[in-house]
């Protein structure tokens, strides 16, 4: 038995590819995007009371690994990249059907004559992500208090930051200085990636190509960024 999905709209978001992405949404707050509605499904009346919700569900699909398969086992970057778990006893992005779901914060609804856009926060879709349905998030039954998870029940431990010279030069926009850092703080390399000092990253951010590597300070693992040139120059 097989189903037709068509998307609903289109995710515009301030992350641009997979690397740096954060696993959860609502991790980094100052993460900003825009949810275009598509034809014909940017109806006014679609919409109708939605403006009235803080936070809504968005259903959508891994367009970005969805042709690479599947397994049945994977390995969770929370239990450090090694040990193996069943593919739904987590969230690992190379799933059976490739759907996704997060919560965002609903900022406001911009209304044009030709587009209806929902603008959001604390997302954690990559731009151009496919949105495959839109619901709202009701907090009595949505939020279980007494859930278990214990793989990761509690947030991972943010890692310091520090920016050298050259990236505070660049980064002169207060916003972006916080959401870069937020970004940064959740430790997006490889689970399996030890500390090396040598070791550059990077990844592209909003509209600008961050660089930063990892030190060690006594016992403590920091990062310091290098750079946060604006793409192209």
């Amino acid at each position: 038995m097989k189903y037709e999905i068509t998307p609903v709209a289109i995710a515009r978001s301030c992350y641009k590819e997979k690397f740096a992405t954060p696993r959860q949404s609502g991790i980094v707050p100052s993460a900003t995007g825009s949810i275009q509605l598509l034809p014909p499904y940017n109806d006014p009346d679609a919409l109708l009371g939605l403006e009235d919700c803080s936070h809504i569900w968005l259903e959508f699909i891994f367009h970005q690994c969805v042709d690479q398969g599947w397994k049945s086992k994977v390995r969770p970057p929370r239990l450090g990249g090694n040990k193996k778990m069943g593919v739904f006893a987590t969230r690992a992005t190379h799933r059976p059907n490739g759907i996704g779901l997060s919560v965002v914060k609903l900022e406001s609804i911009t209304r044009t004559q030709q587009d209806i856009v929902l603008n959001v926060s604390g997302l954690d879709l990559i731009d151009g992500t496919p949105i495959i349905d839109i619901k709202p998030y009701i907090p009595y039954s949505d939020c279980i208090q007494d859930a278990t998870y214990p793989f990761a029940q509690d947030k991972p431990p943010e890692v310091p930051i520090t920016f050298s010279i050259e990236a505070q030069s660049q980064l002169d926009d207060p916003e972006l200085l916080a959401f870069i850092k937020e970004v940064l703080s959740q430790d997006p390399r490889p689970a399996f990636h030890k500390v090396d000092e040598q070791r550059l990253y990077g990844a592209h951010l909003a509209d600008r190509n961050v660089t930063w590597r990892y030190f060690e300070e006594g016992s403590q693992i920091k990062i310091e960024v290098i750079s946060a040139s604006i793409r192209g120059t």
